[in-house]
């Protein structure tokens, strides 16, 4: 596996577009196209909100239902959540327009949304931009980074990552982009993300490669413990890398599952190290479980622990609230077996053996704790079995992000 340049259209055969809308921002692109040359197979994971956008309910039904999709159109400001009819009937409108400047069936569309819940679309303007987009349709990084930035709401950076695997003699490419900064918790989160791949793969493989890669990437991070109503995973692969087609287990679906696991994971990292207002990522490994699920829990909970993300924000090694988390978590383990140990860039220390602190450096400590990514890792001592989540501090700008995000 090789990591190239790009995105979405790294790949053979896609190309993107963006343009400025006007749908809530006045100063930058609000919208963005993924087109395939040839139809693709498509597959999805969606919000866990029982809360779900009208774009999901769409997107839904079209992975499941049409034989083939081989458009996205994306648009930020917005997010067309608990909008009712209207907002279902605006997903029916976009796809329709697109399908019209592109020359596809309606049902072979895909939308997506993000912003401000409650709000209806300006159908106008959406019009307006798929219309606008259908001619700029490229297949250059270029347009790639364009489409990556246009679909940012409070995210910071453009995320996007490609990567290169041989399978059955040929070069597949899969290369993605995501957005993704608040209202982020596992389950799926107000996270969007878009996947293509030139490999040839039955549809049934490529949902079953996408739902088991998600438990282990997207699901494992979170920002502010808010699970979104938008939240959207699509996978297209449109066949043109002519490899044989993967039908079923063996060495090549493994290869691609790989290589997938790298987007998903880059791209589920670059989502909790930008996570609104924070200055770090704070990574949590949990070793030595008993079980994969009890490794998942104590992770998560650390994770998402509040006071836990404070103190990363603060640099201060108060390991007490990440023994809390994990006590609370609802996974069983004995605290006084307890090893935790915090590692940056500036080094690798332990803070605690079988429960009870060690006479460290808070000095030492607070250096490695004040790196851009910090890792702090747990072991329970109890097996093999391990888990790593994602998330980021939690700062006075988060706050102030999200107390006037309608406005």
């Amino acid at each position: 596996m090789k990591k190239i340049e790009g995105g979405v259209t790294a790949a053979k055969g896609f190309k993107a577009a963006s343009t400025a809308a006007g749908i809530k921002y006045k100063d930058r692109t609000d919208m963005a196209m993924i087109y395939s040359e040839a139809p693709c197979k498509a597959a999805g994971t969606f919000t866990t909100n029982v809360v779900k956008a009208a774009p999901v309910k769409w997107d839904q039904d079209i992975v499941k239902n049409s034989l083939y999709a081989q458009a996205v159109v994306v648009n930020a400001g917005i997010a067309n959540a608990c909008t009712g009819a209207e907002g279902f009937g605006y997903c029916k409108d976009t796809a329709a327009a697109a399908a019209e400047a592109l020359g596809v069936p309606e049902n072979a569309v895909l939308v997506a949304s993000t912003g401000v819940i409650g709000k209806q679309l300006p159908m106008d303007k959406l019009a307006a931009g798929v219309k606008a987009m259908a001619p700029l349709l490229d297949s250059s990084l270029e347009s790639g980074t364009s489409a990556a930035k246009a679909i940012m709401t409070t995210d910071t950076v453009k995320k996007e990552v490609a990567v290169q695997v041989e399978i059955g003699g040929q070069t597949v490419t899969i290369g993605g982009m995501c957005k993704g900064s608040g209202m982020i918790h596992p389950n799926m989160c107000t996270m969007l993300a878009f996947v293509t791949t030139d490999a040839a793969i039955s549809k049934e493989m490529l949902q079953q490669a996408l739902s088991e890669d998600i438990k282990d990437t997207y699901n494992m991070i979170s920002v502010d413990g808010d699970t979104s109503t938008n939240d959207t995973v699509l996978l297209l692969a449109n066949g043109m890398a002519g490899n044989p087609e993967i039908k079923e287990a063996g060495a090549d679906y493994d290869a691609f599952k790989q290589a997938l696991n790298y987007i998903n994971e880059t791209l589920a990292k670059k989502m909790a190290g930008d996570g609104e207002g924070c200055t770090a990522l704070f990574e949590v490994k949990v070793i030595g479980a008993e079980s994969k699920e009890q490794a998942v829990i104590l992770s998560k909970s650390i994770i998402t622990s509040s006071l836990t993300k404070a103190a990363i924000f603060g640099h201060d090694a108060n390991w007490g609230r990440i023994l809390c988390a994990m006590g609370y978590s609802g996974a069983q383990f004995d605290p006084e077996k307890v090893d935790l140990f915090f590692e940056s860039a500036a080094g690798k220390m332990q803070i605690i053996e079988n429960g009870v602190a060690l006479d460290y450096s808070e000095e030492e400590a607070t250096k490695i704790l004040s790196e851009p990514e910090v890792t702090a890792i747990a072991d329970v001592k109890m097996g093999d079995a391990c888990a790593t989540a994602w998330g980021c501090d939690l700062t006075f700008d988060y706050v102030k992000i999200n107390a006037d995000y309608r406005s």
